[in-house]
C-alpha cells in the first residue's frame, strides 16, 4: 500500500489518510482491537468514565422502570416478563402478574430512589470537579477566572441561523474586490521597510521531519488524522520523505489563505 499510494500523494490530507489505511492494515492482519471512532469528528469524548458507567446504569433502570409500570398494568408478554426477571435479580423473589402488586410499586420506588441517588452523585462530582478547576485557575490566572464568572451564560436554544444567509454574508466580506483609500503613513512605512532583508523561505527536510517524529512519546493522543506517532516510527524512513514534501505546499496554502489572496 505504501509502495504504491505514498509516492503519489500530493497533500499532507492524502499522506495522513494513506498512513492511517496502512496502520489499519496492520492491526486488522494481526488481529488487534481498533477503534476508529473519533476520526470522523476529530473529537474525543469529553465525558469521564465515571460519569459515563452511572448514565448508563440510570438509563438501565429507568428502562426497568417503564417494563415493571406495564407488567402490572396487566401486560404479560414475554419480553415484558423477561425484562421484569432482570428488575428482580438479586432480590430472592419473583412476583408474578397476578398478584403481589405491593411488591412491583416497592421495587420500581427502589428503582427511582437509586436514580435520584445517582443523579445526586454526578452533580456532587461535577460540583467537586468545578470547585477544583476554579481553585487551579485562581492560582495561574486570576484574571481569566474572574471573566469566566463574570460571562454570561449563552443558550443555545434560539434558531438555528439560516444557511443561505450565512454564506452570502461572508462571500460578500471575502469574494467581492474593494478598493481601499490607503493614508500617508502607508509610503513612511514602505520607505522604512525598504532597506529590510527578506527572511530566507522554510525548507523543511526529511531529517526534521524525522526529528521531531522520534522525539514524540509513542501513544500520545493523535490529531485529526487518528494517527499515533508509533506507526511513524514503525514505517519505514522514506515516509518521512513523502510527509515533507507536502509541507511547503501546505504552508504556502495557509500564507494565501491568511492574506485574503484565495477567494471562494
Amino acid at each position: 500500500m505504501l509502495v504504491t499510494y505514498l509516492e503519489a500523494s500530493r497533500d499532507l490530507c492524502e499522506t495522513d489518510s494513506i498512513l492511517f489505511g496502512a496502520a489499519l492494515a496492520v492491526c486488522r492482519i494481526i488481529g488487534a482491537k481498533v477503534s476508529t471512532a473519533g476520526r470522523a469528528t476529530g473529537q474525543s469524548s469529553a465525558i469521564p468514565a465515571w460519569r459515563r458507567r452511572i448514565e448508563e446504569r440510570i438509563a438501565k433502570a429507568s428502562a426497568l422502570i417503564g417494563r415493571l409500570i406495564c407488567f402490572r398494568s396487566g401486560n404479560n408478554r414475554p419480553r415484558i416478563v423477561r425484562t421484569v426477571r432482570m428488575a428482580f435479580t438479586g432480590t430472592c423473589q419473583f412476583v408474578p402478574a397476578r398478584y403481589n402488586a405491593k411488591t412491583k410499586t416497592e421495587r420500581i420506588d427502589d428503582l427511582k430512589q437509586r436514580i435520584a441517588a445517582w443523579g445526586k452523585r454526578i452533580r456532587r462530582y461535577t460540583e467537586r470537579s468545578t470547585r477544583f478547576n476554579q481553585n487551579r485557575l485562581f492560582q495561574s490566572d486570576q484574571k481569566r477566572l474572574y471573566e469566566s464568572l463574570e460571562r454570561p451564560m449563552v443558550s443555545g436554544t434560539g434558531p438555528a441561523p439560516n444557511q443561505a444567509d450565512t454564506v452570502a454574508f461572508w462571500r460578500g466580506l471575502w469574494s467581492e474586490p474593494v478598493n481601499h483609500s490607503e493614508g500617508p503613513w502607508t509610503e513612511v512605512v514602505a520607505s522604512q521597510c525598504a532597506g529590510i532583508t527578506p527572511m530566507d523561505p522554510v525548507i523543511i527536510t526529511p531529517d526534521d521531519v524525522a526529528e521531531a517524529v522520534l522525539r514524540a512519546p509513542n501513544w500520545k493522543s493523535p490529531g485529526l488524522d487518528g494517527l499515533h506517532h508509533y506507526w511513524l516510527k514503525g514505517f519505514m524512513l522514506w515516509i518521512f520523505e513523502a510527509r515533507a514534501s507536502n509541507f511547503p505546499e501546505a504552508f504556502a496554502q495557509f500564507a494565501q489563505r491568511s492574506s485574503g489572496l484565495v477567494k471562494e
